[in-house]
């Protein structure tokens, strides 16, 4: 078998067998394929595309290729969720407590962010002294002990995937929806989960654009996972405007803890019920979206979600005190405030604009060296179908030492983002499709 065999095969059209996908993985990841012919290979892909089994082998490979966690001496249903990205996407934060509360069993890796905000991991270490970096006997030590850790995400998972995404994000290969499906599921089912729940996102603030290709998407991870014995569900929701009303890494924290203590945003709770509700069914912890509202209520109102945050920020070194003194994570040393221009209802909150402002006050990373200022970021005062009047404030901007041309740029970006209507302004639908 040769690498520029099989180029040649998918350049024509032509199906893979699966001995044909693994030789092509393990042959890059082991050295002995050039990043010349993987790159021509998956621009291949791009244009002649991988029908659902060749993506399940993709995906099978992947997992192959490095360690898989094995969490069956301590649960036989472990919960994962994964978020294809998004501006104030915070849902992780608030959602692993409140499903461990309630007794499932949460191992969760996250990433860090490489774009306009940071990570969820990102958004961890804002808390003083926090953790992410965890050895595996300690990821495991710890899910057993509270049912829930949120780790880093280990090199020894899916190397395969790893080494072929840097490529692909140097040679234009990102946006494949087989490769996007791999990539994701892959890691997912490295991780120990057998019970998964992905919320798929389109819209300004995505990657996805649009709602019809991201129902594709979510229907091509469903389907992969059922090839590989995985239970995969998605919920497909918008990001025209950001989760929540707080973005940025401590201020997304500040935010989760609020949730987790019943002072909530609607569209954060619609997300977060969605996904818990579909955890819980699929665990036979509940039987409808209905009960499953309740129990999430019960544990807000109890304190015990915010008690298993409390108890994942101890176990993993950080400062519990912050559920309590916000002060603990520093303040910005200013605060900008961009108000509206006009009286009247707040169309458009154009999410990838307010990211840019967030990013260019330094709550995001261009390299993976970069370093973040945890404290960047913004509120918003409003959101799509708010009244307003001239010289309202709309967003606030909480920014350090940044250069004045930067602000300007910054400014202008949160301005652009607004548009107002003189006329009333229907609230957008938030969930598409489940």
């Amino acid at each position: 078998m040769r690498a520029v065999d099989l180029i040649q095969k998918k350049k024509e059209g032509k199906k893979h067998t699966k001995e044909e996908i693994f030789f092509l993985v393990d042959g890059y990841t082991k050295g002995e394929i050039e990043d010349y012919q993987m790159s021509a290979w998956l621009m291949a892909v791009c244009f002649s595309n991988l029908d659902e089994e060749e993506t399940a082998w993709m995906t099978e490979a992947f997992v192959k290729s490095g360690e898989v966690l094995d969490f069956s001496h301590i649960s036989n249903f472990v919960a994962d969720k994964h978020s294809t990205g998004g501006v104030g996407d915070k849902v992780t934060i608030a959602l692993i407590p409140i499903l461990a509360s309630l007794g499932v069993t949460c191992a969760k890796l996250s990433g860090r962010g490489l774009g306009y905000t940071g990570g969820t991991v990102d958004k961890l270490e804002s808390i003083p002294n926090f953790r992410c970096e965890m050895s595996k006997d300690e990821f495991l030590k710890q899910i057993k002990e509270i049912n829930a850790a949120i780790s880093s995400q280990s090199p020894n998972l899916t190397p395969a995937d790893g080494k072929i995404y840097s490529l692909r994000d140097v040679t234009a290969t990102v946006d494949n929806m087989a490769l996007i499906c791999a990539s994701v599921v892959s890691k997912k089912i490295a991780s120990g989960a057998n019970s998964i729940v992905l919320d798929v996102k389109y819209g300004s603030g995505a990657f996805i654009k649009t709602k019809e290709d991201a129902k594709k998407l979510a229907e091509l991870m469903i389907k992969t996972g059922a090839l590989l014995n995985r239970k995969i569900s998605a919920i497909i929701s918008s990001m025209e405007q950001p989760l929540g009303t707080h973005i940025g890494n401590s201020l997304e924290i500040i935010e989760s803890i609020e949730f987790l203590k019943g002072n909530y945003q609607k569209d954060l709770w619609e997300v977060i019920l969605e996904i818990v509700a579909k955890t819980l069914i699929s665990g036979d912890f509940c039987k409808t979206k209905e009960e499953a509202e309740e129990k999430i209520k019960e544990v807000i109102k109890n304190g015990k979600a915010l008690e298993m945050f409390e108890k994942i920020i101890s176990y993993q070194g950080g400062n519990k005190d912050v559920i309590n003194d916000y002060s603990l994570f520093g303040r910005a040393k200013n605060v900008y405030e961009i108000k509206a221009q006009k009286d009247g209802y707040i169309k458009e909150l154009d999410a990838l604009k307010i990211a840019r402002a967030c990013k260019l006050l330094g709550a995001g990373r261009d390299k993976k060296t970069d370093k973040i200022d945890y404290l960047a970021g913004c509120i918003l005062k409003h959101k799509i179908a708010s009244k307003v009047n001239k010289g309202d404030v709309i967003i606030e901007l909480y920014y350090n030492d940044v250069k004045e041309e930067k602000l300007k740029e910054a400014v202008n970006s949160a301005l652009e983002a607004i548009k107002i209507s003189e006329n009333p302004v229907v609230e957008p639908q938030l969930i598409y499709d489940i």
